[in-house]
């Protein structure tokens, strides 16, 4: 039986959902005389969803990804619990107030997952379910108990395929633990559903082995059901085609007797039926459908006493309880300042009371009383925390001959023979292409992770393979499937470990590089979250050469600059990849704590997450290098690897497997001019963060602000010539001729590359030494090179 104060609590955050956008739309000021928006009919469709399962179903342990259009009814939650001011919920949608969709790091209140990329937060709660599991197989985990990851999402949001690629990875690794809830309103931005769409969810789900609950009907209707003619309305509702049902919504009761009366009126038991009941009823009866009664939907989660994965399909009416339920175009309309009046005198909310969290609540001793024993919020905020884990030093391959994808290797190789703690806790992970991305040894040694062992038949068999794949819980490496969508998802979710489990995790996941561009959604969506992983994609660039342009990528290194929360490297040689992951171990566990970092402006206390983009081009190798300056300057994003004399009138700076390339052309041009400069840039994101940060410090009155950037590049002359080159798009480095006004001649690849060999591909694109010492001698686009064909 559930409590009747369960009814309240719906009604209270109906009543405050709403009243925040109608101020944030209509009372607040407007300052850019554009509608604010906020989403009130899809608000209203989840509020008995929300308040049942917060209210009555979830343990302090059970996280939850709300959905988007949701938020409202989330941030009033937080205000009604007395964890959410009401300065910010005036502010909804406003600087400083909260945000549109739940933020984990811009709203204040306790969001578990960021929503808002519709789809996403969906799919990663799958993958926290795994990562749940994985920390619980491990010894050093401890005893926590197991919690539910559960997701609340719009039926429109099943159109998104990212749903679908995750459910193929949850079955695979034998999901648990894991509820989906679907607000089945039937209706979407541009329309309403197609008929039928609950038996293909029904069908899908079943397929991968999920639990489907279908929650139709409320307790109003089910009562109605029972009585003499009940059965022929259930069956006129089964029968009544969604967008009808919309529609005699939005017009009431009135109208759903006329219609009612006509379809099923000369029936007796049918008739008297409806005429029991007064129009208002009539209409509740009819908008009382599973997902829009609390009392249902607390019953029904409930009855769940296992841990598989669960799917329930709640059946809504878009807007319910407001006069803008059913309409076509509730998606993004607003309740008029006269709709919303009438509104009010019906919700018992007196004029002057609009924000008081108690306002019409008759008991409110025994309301406060209800909300204080409430499980879930009872032990106040539920982020987790764990300890920062010592990062062992990380020596660089031996190699005189080495690219920096097998570096990247044996690094992992390295740490995989030791017993360091932050071995223990990395996690790795790629789609399908664990061996052909440097990862091979890490898991020969490490082992895959399942919950129940499977052995390797393939050595039971005594067939010689490199690869060893043996299947267990102590297994390090999490295989996926072909979808790079699913792994930054699952980077996503083990990068918050830390928070939602209390258990630091240290992933690290791989991909081919121009593959980074086919799963940009979630990987933005984790930074967004501030998820903490590094991903290597590997290999990269027309250096891969036979392959073709489909695997060659070119955009690569502006996405490493663009995308925040993300430091990007592009290291050339394997004691610049061992300093950069040295550093990065450590950078992806700082929590923002201590003084900003005045050398670099970068802020580097606030930590983040780490790209390493990385090339197959085995390299001759400079010998071992120890000295500060090279370190830092690695870690910084440059350093001189040929320092320019004082007349220096070129400078070659490039990032990336082309090192040979420039460093060569260097030779070539050296034999003519003085001083020539070598620049290796091994991360123009972070060099060109630190160059734009130190401008605004020095804009907000810090005039010794100075980036590293300028300090490497200031004291050249002023007539010296910037070479950028890089096997990547050139914009990447371009910008260094305005850190101090240098003429710049940057070269790169704009275009879809061919198949051919390496030599072919960087004499096609104008990245190989000929090249680069022919546009410094002065020759322009077009002119024939020495050596090369006109």
């Amino acid at each position: 039986m559930t409590s009747p104060h369960l009814k309240t609590v719906e009604q209270r955050l109906l009543w405050l959902s709403h009243w925040m956008i109608h101020n944030a739309n209509h009372v607040r000021p407007k300052v850019d005389g554009i509608k604010i928006g906020g989403h009130q009919a899809s608000s209203a469709s989840m509020v008995s969803i929300l308040a049942a399962l917060y209210f009555t179903a979830l343990r302090p342990q059970d996280r939850v990804a709300v959905k988007p259009h949701a938020s409202p009814i989330f941030h009033a939650m937080q205000y009604l619990m007395g964890n959410l001011s009401r300065e910010k919920m005036e502010n909804f949608r406003g600087y400083g107030g909260v945000q549109s969709y739940p933020s984990r790091t811009k709203d204040v209140d306790d969001v578990d997952f960021s929503t808002g990329s519709v789809g996403l937060g969906v799919a990663v709660t799958a993958f926290a379910s795994l990562v749940q599991d994985y920390v619980a197989a491990k010894p050093w985990a401890g005893d926590r108990p197991m919690g539910r990851m559960i997701a609340l999402m719009g039926d429109a949001e099943l159109d998104e395929g990212n749903i679908y690629e995750c459910l193929q990875e949850g079955w695979k690794h034998d999901l648990r633990n894991c509820w989906w809830v679907i607000d089945y309103n039937r209706q979407s931005l541009d329309g309403v559903v197609r008929e039928g769409l609950w038996s293909r969810i029904e069908a899908i789900f079943g397929a991968f082995g999920w639990d489907v609950v279908r929650v139709k009907y409320g307790a109003l209707q089910r009562a109605a059901f029972a009585e003499p003619g009940g059965e022929a309305l259930r069956q006129w509702i089964d029968a009544c085609p969604n967008q009808l049902y919309s529609a005699l919504t939005f017009q009431g009761g009135a109208v759903w007797r006329a219609r009612l009366m006509d379809d099923l009126g000369d029936q007796g038991e049918v008739s008297a039926l409806i005429a029991r009941r007064s129009d208002a009823e009539l209409a509740a009866l009819m908008e009382n459908l599973g997902g829009n009664c609390v009392q249902t939907m607390a019953e029904v989660f409930a009855g769940i006493d296992h841990d598989r994965p669960t799917c329930f399909l709640a059946y809504t009416v878009k807007g319910w309880g407001t006069p803008i339920a059913g309409h076509k175009d509730n998606h993004g309309g607003l309740m008029t300042k006269a709709q919303m009046a009438g509104w009010q005198a019906h919700m018992g909310v007196p004029e002057g009371q609009e924000w008081d969290r108690f306002a019409g609540v008759e008991d409110v001793q025994g309301f406060r009383a209800f909300l204080d024993a409430v499980p879930f919020f009872a032990r106040g905020t539920r982020r987790l925390s764990d300890a920062a884990i010592p990062t062992p030093a990380v020596e660089p391959a031996s190699e005189r001959e080495i690219s920096t994808q097998a570096a990247f290797g044996k690094i992992l190789d390295q740490l995989a023979r030791g017993d360091s703690p932050l071995a223990e806790r990395l996690v790795t992970t790629s789609p399908d292409v664990t061996g052909t991305t440097g990862l091979g040894a890490w898991v020969n040694r490490r082992k895959l992770f399942a919950r129940n062992p499977l052995a390797d038949t393939f050595r039971a068999e005594n067939i010689p393979s490199t690869a060893k794949w043996d299947f267990a819980p102590e297994g390090q490496h999490i295989e996926l499937g072909i979808a790079e969508m699913n792994l930054f998802l699952l980077l996503a979710a083990a990068g918050l470990s830390h928070s939602l489990f209390g258990r630091r995790l240290i992933p690290v996941g791989t991909l081919y590089d121009p593959f980074v561009a086919r799963g940009l959604d979630a990987l933005n969506y984790a930074c967004y979250q501030d998820a903490r992983f590094i991903v290597a994609g590997t290999p990269s660039g027309v250096t891969l050469a036979p392959e073709g342009g489909a695997h060659q990528s070119v955009g690569t290194p502006l996405i490493g600059m663009s995308q925040d929360g993300l430091a990007a490297f592009e290291p050339a040689f394997a004691d610049e990849l061992a300093v950069i992951m040295e550093w990065a171990f450590d950078y992806l566990q700082r929590d923002g704590e201590g003084d900003p970092d005045e050398r670099t402006w970068l802020r580097d206390q606030t930590g983040g997450s780490v790209y390493l983009r990385l090339s197959t081009n085995p390299v001759e190798q400079p010998g071992r290098r120890r000295d500060d300056a090279f370190r830092q300057g690695a870690i910084d994003g440059a350093y001189w690897l040929r320092p320019p004399g004082p007349n220096s009138d070129v400078v070659i700076a490039y990032q990336g497997a082309v090192a040979p390339e420039a460093i060569r052309a260097a030779a070539m041009i050296a034999e003519g001019r003085r001083d020539v400069g070598v620049l290796a840039v091994t991360s123009a994101d972070r060099l060109n963060a630190g160059w734009t940060a130190a401008q605004r410090a020095r804009a907000r009155g810090n005039a010794s602000a100075r980036s590293h950037a300028e300090a490497l590049l200031d004291p050249l002359p002023r007539d010296c010539t910037l070479v950028t080159v890089i096997d990547g798009h050139p914009a990447t480095l371009s910008w260094l001729g305005a850190v101090a006004g240098h003429r710049t001649i940057p070269l790169g690849v704009e275009h879809f590359g061919q198949t051919g060999t390496i030599g072919d591909l960087y004499r096609h694109f104008g990245i190989d030494a000929d090249t680069i010492a022919a546009r410094v001698a002065g020759l322009t686009v077009g002119r024939p090179i020495p050596g090369r064909a006109a």
